[in-house]
């Protein structure tokens, strides 16, 4: 949604117009502009031209000037869930507020925040339910701005501020505001259906440290480390640096290296550790794809994946992986660490080859491995729409083998209880939006009950994912649920780690008394 493109041109030219007013007449340049234009009027009208000029430049001075009347006066088009301006006036701010800056001395700058997983939000929730998130949330923050601050709705989840100039925006105070902002907008939201936990990356541009002194140039800046947030993880901030305007650049080189990267043995599996609530001990590793690139160093999954993706390479990849996790298993054991089984993600390409189940066989016994040592993850919404396909018939012919069958991400796609036992499911994995806060939300407690009731009354093994705290760790053991994972426990390691951290990991519980389930 935008300005109407007669609307905005008709702005535009007011705006340029009154900026160059501005910067004309309100810098040091001023000093020499008034006493040609008195001359010059002089000479061409006499004295009545140099009354006008006496009169009128200091009148312009103060309507473009010290009043700053552009500030309380920008209009267009509202948003009609936020009831905020659009992305169009962002830049207009920016560019008066710049005006002032230059002029005066001070300082100003542009945030962009983003609702993480929004678009997985609504795609649970509903579009309903997005809308009262968003009205909810702009509420939120309109409170927490300052005055002379303006708020608009940049689209696809993302809120923009262009602040007001002021003497003291340093990268301090920066980050002090960003967060004050995400603080406002992480606090539980309360909908009809529940209670709802948002979490919000956060890329700021000063205009000290802007590419272009324009207001492009900050929103631009802005995007930048907007987007190094998202890439960092959940609730991340990020300010804009010329170095990561350089990195921004050289990412885009990165698509050529990804397809080397495989051949080569810069992509490899690294694990991440499961572990049992009632005893503590380590109950698996899942295997995830991580890059480490010669001179960048570790690459995220989200930069390269879609590269491998739009290159139809993902089965090399997952090969690859498969490779590398089996291998772990063989040198766990040769170790005499005890690691019953490693989990591997397959995507739905991958489960749809009709020769996967035979080529899984032939790996396993390449490494004389028998088939519980090797669970296969799938996502739930692979499930749900393969009902009869090759990738049903892979599915059931890998348990049937042997190999334990994990439904990923549960909750995100709605599987049936039929589905689940058609495909031979073992475990499921409850996505992490129903882990968030669980220590501290009834609601989210309520929701984990009903899944792990249903589980058991099914047969099934439980294992959360996401867990980034001892009190959500605490409070699913409690609830019954089995396994753990997530960065509360540990992060993901290269395998040349494992074997350490498996055996601190054991040294803790001979010290320590395990998490119990809550009993009766």
């Amino acid at each position: 949604m935008g300005l109407r493109n007669g609307d905005f041109r008709d702005k535009t030219l007011v705006t340029s117009g009154r900026t160059v007013l501005h910067r004309l007449l309100g810098g040091p340049q001023a000093l020499a502009l008034l006493p040609a234009l008195a001359l010059g009027a002089y000479w061409t009208a006499g004295e009545t031209g140099l009354v006008v000029v006496a009169l009128g430049i200091p009148l312009l001075v103060l309507l473009v000037g010290d009043i700053d009347p552009p500030l309380a006066g920008i209009t267009g088009p509202i948003d009609m869930v936020t009831g905020l301006p659009l992305a169009d006036t962002i830049e207009e701010r920016l560019e008066i507020a710049l005006t002032q800056a230059q002029t005066r001395g001070l300082k100003t700058g542009c945030l962009l925040l983003r609702i993480e997983d929004f678009a997985t939000f609504i795609d649970r929730q509903g579009a309903t339910a997005g809308d009262q998130v968003l009205e909810k949330c702009a509420a939120l923050l309109r409170g927490a701005l300052r005055d002379g601050d303006h708020l608009a709705w940049m689209g696809q989840g993302t809120f923009g501020v262009a602040f007001k100039a002021v003497p003291n925006l340093d990268l301090e105070v920066a980050i002090q505001l960003s967060s004050r902002l995400q603080t406002t907008l992480e606090e539980p939201i309360a909908l009809a259906g529940g209670t709802v936990y948002l979490s919000a990356g956060i890329g700021f541009c000063l205009s000290t440290r802007s590419p272009e002194k324009t207001g492009r140039g900050m929103i631009k800046g802005a995007q930048i480390a907007l987007d190094e947030a998202l890439r960092a993880g959940p609730s991340a901030i990020r300010v804009y640096s010329q170095e990561m305007g350089h990195v921004r650049e050289s990412r885009e080189t990165l698509r050529d290296d990804a397809l080397m990267a495989l051949e080569n043995g810069e992509i490899a599996p690294w694990f991440q550790p499961q572990i049992s609530t009632d005893t503590g001990r380590v109950t698996g590793f899942e295997a995830l794809a991580r890059w480490i690139h010669p001179q960048r160093g570790i690459v995220p999954p989200g930069e390269f994946l879609p590269f491998l993706e739009r290159a139809d390479q993902m089965e090399r990849l997952g090969e690859i992986i498969l490779y590398g996790a089996l291998k772990a298993v063989t040198a766990w054991d040769s170790a005499e660490v005890t690691v019953p089984c490693v989990a591997v993600n397959f995507t739905g390409k991958e489960l749809r080859n009709p020769k996967l189940a035979d080529k899984i066989g032939w790996d396993l016994d390449r490494f004389d491995l028998t088939a519980d040592r090797l669970t296969i993850e799938v996502l739930e919404t692979v499930v749900i729409g393969s009902p009869e396909d090759t990738a049903a018939r892979n599915i059931t012919a890998l348990a049937a083998m042997g190999c334990r069958i994990d439904l990923d991400d549960f909750g995100t796609g709605y599987a049936s209880i039929s589905a689940i036992r058609r495909f031979a499911i073992e475990r499921i994995k409850i996505d992490r939006s129903f882990i968030t806060h669980v220590d501290q939300d009834p609601e989210q407690q309520r929701m984990v009950s009903a899944i792990l009731s249903m589980a058991d009354r099914l047969g099934l093994e439980t294992l959360a994912e996401g867990v980034e705290t001892a009190g959500e760790h605490a409070m699913l053991a409690q609830l019954g649920c089995r396994h753990v994972q997530g960065f509360g426990i540990a992060r993901p390691m290269p395998f040349d780690q494992t074997i350490d951290w498996i055996t601190r990991h054991e040294a803790k519980l001979a010290q320590a008394p395990s998490i119990g389930r809550k009993s009766g």
